[in-house]
C-alpha cells in the first residue's frame, strides 16, 4: 500500500467543545476517548501513520504519556483547518482526518474511505450509514444525499430529503465523521474562506461543495456513536464496558 501513496491519519483533538467540554480527555471504560479514537484507527493496515493533532497542551501531555504520537497545532476554526497544518509538516499523498469524538471507529471503516484513491482520480471521501425517521429528526445526526454514483449532493442537520407529501419509505443516511482528502484537495480547502452554506449549518464539509469538490460517500454498515453530548458518553461507555470494544 506505501507503495501507492502514502496514507496518514490524523486524530484533531481538542478541549473546547462547547456541547460536552474536555470531551476528549473524558474517560470511556477508565481511558480517555482519544485513548480510544487513536487504538481504535491504528489497527487499520491502511494507514502509514496517525498522529493526534491538538492546540491543548493537556491533550499533548497525556498522549505523550501513553506514547500516542502527537503534534501541537495553532487554534483553527474547523478540525478540516487542523489537518491541513499538520499537512504542512508532513510528506504524505493522502490525509485521512478522523475525528476525536469518533471512539468505535473499525478497520472495516477505513477500507471503505481509502479504498476509492486506489481505484480511480477522487480527490475527497466519506462515510454513511443507514438512519432510521427518528433518528434523522436529531440536528445532532447530520444528513447526506448522494447522487447514483455515490457523490454528495449535500449534507444537512436538516432531515433531508424531505418527504413532503408524508408517504414514508423515505432512507435517511446518516454522515459518520471520517473523511480523507489529497493533499491538493486538503491545500485548496485552507485556501478558501469558509462558505456560506459552511456557516449556516455548522458544516466544514460543505466548503468543498459549494467550491465544486465532489466528495464520494460509501455506505457503511457499521454504525458509530459520535459522542457530542453527556448522553452520548454515557451511551458510549456502557458499550465499552459491556465489552462490545476493546
Amino acid at each position: 500500500m506505501s507503495a501507492r501513496r502514502k496514507i496518514m491519519g490524523v486524530i484533531p483533538a481538542r478541549l473546547g467543545s462547547t456541547r460536552l467540554p474536555g470531551k476528549v480527555l473524558r474517560e470511556i471504560a477508565g481511558k480517555p476517548m482519544v485513548y480510544w479514537v487513536y487504538h481504535h484507527s491504528r489497527r487499520s493496515p491502511l494507514l502509514d501513520e496517525l498522529v493526534v493533532a491538538t492546540e491543548d497542551e493537556e491533550v499533548r501531555s497525556y498522549c505523550e504519556s501513553q506514547g500516542i504520537p502527537v503534534t501541537l497545532t495553532g487554534r483553527h476554526p474547523s478540525p478540516t483547518d487542523r489537518v491541513h497544518e499538520v499537512m504542512t509538516r508532513t510528506d504524505a499523498d493522502i490525509y485521512a482526518n478522523i475525528q476525536g469524538d469518533e471512539p468505535m471507529l473499525r478497520p472495516a471503516h477505513f477500507q471503505l474511505l481509502l479504498s476509492p484513491f486506489f481505484e480511480g482520480d477522487v480527490q475527497v471521501t466519506t462515510l454513511k450509514v443507514a438512519m432510521d425517521a427518528v433518528a434523522a429528526q436529531e440536528p445532532g445526526n447530520v444528513k447526506v444525499v448522494t447522487d447514483y454514483a455515490g457523490r454528495a449532493l449535500y449534507f444537512s442537520r436538516y432531515p433531508i430529503p424531505y418527504d413532503r407529501d408524508a408517504q414514508g419509505g423515505i432512507q435517511h443516511y446518516k454522515h459518520m465523521g471520517i473523511y480523507a482528502y489529497t493533499r491538493a484537495a486538503l491545500a485548496e480547502f485552507h485556501s478558501w474562506p469558509q462558505s456560506s452554506l459552511e456557516l449556516a449549518e455548522k458544516l466544514d464539509q460543505l466548503r468543498f461543495l459549494q467550491n465544486g469538490i465532489p466528495i464520494m460517500v460509501a455506505e457503511t454498515p457499521y454504525d458509530t456513536i459520535g459522542v457530542d453530548t453527556e448522553a452520548d458518553l454515557q451511551q458510549v461507555s456502557a458499550l465499552f464496558s459491556a465489552g462490545h470494544f476493546e
